[in-house]
């Protein structure tokens, strides 16, 4: 399928139709979607930044119980995301601020898929004062880095619009 015929189809969407219909869509979708995004990044930053030696007097295990608050904040941002793809998809497929956004969010799960497969077993097991290991701080920093990237290129949006849309 092609650009043109995938910006088609999403536009002929209910998703797309609801964005552009109803004057309270959009600034309620941001309102979720900036929600969402500071569940995520809120909780997860937090854990990152503790497995990076801030806060030691608080176990890891004890801050990643806040982590299901920041998956839940991350559904909404994919779900409020995906309405604003469908709402206006031109000005995200041809927006390098979106492509650079969809590489960070790539780093991000593949760091995040990653931190679980290994390093976590060993930061689950920590008490408030050890140390992690350094593969778990090298995730924290690609955690910390992708996410900022994500907020930089996602606030970038609405300033590289694509020439189509002028």
């Amino acid at each position: 399928m092609t650009v043109e015929a995938l910006i088609d189809r999403l536009l002929a969407s209910d998703v797309s139709s609801l964005m552009l219909t109803y004057r309270w869509a959009w600034p309620t979708a941001e309102v979720l979607h900036l929600s969402g995004l500071v569940l995520l990044v809120g909780t997860v930053s937090l854990f990152d930044l503790r497995v990076l030696g801030i806060g030691k007097g608080i176990p890891p295990a004890a801050i990643h119980r806040l982590i299901p608050f920041g998956l839940a904040g991350l559904a909404l941002s994919i779900l409020t995301g995906l309405a604003f793809v469908s709402g206006a998809p031109d000005q995200y497929f041809y927006n390098s601020a979106f492509h650079l956004k969809a590489a960070f969010l790539t780093v991000a799960a593949a760091n995040a898929a990653y931190f679980y497969a290994g390093p976590f077993r060993r930061v689950r097991a920590l008490g408030q004062a050890d140390d992690a290991p350094r593969s778990a701080k090298a995730a924290a920093i690609v955690s910390l880095a992708s996410m900022t990237g994500i907020m930089l290129c996602g606030r970038m949006l609405t300033f590289f619009r694509p020439p189509a849309a002028f």
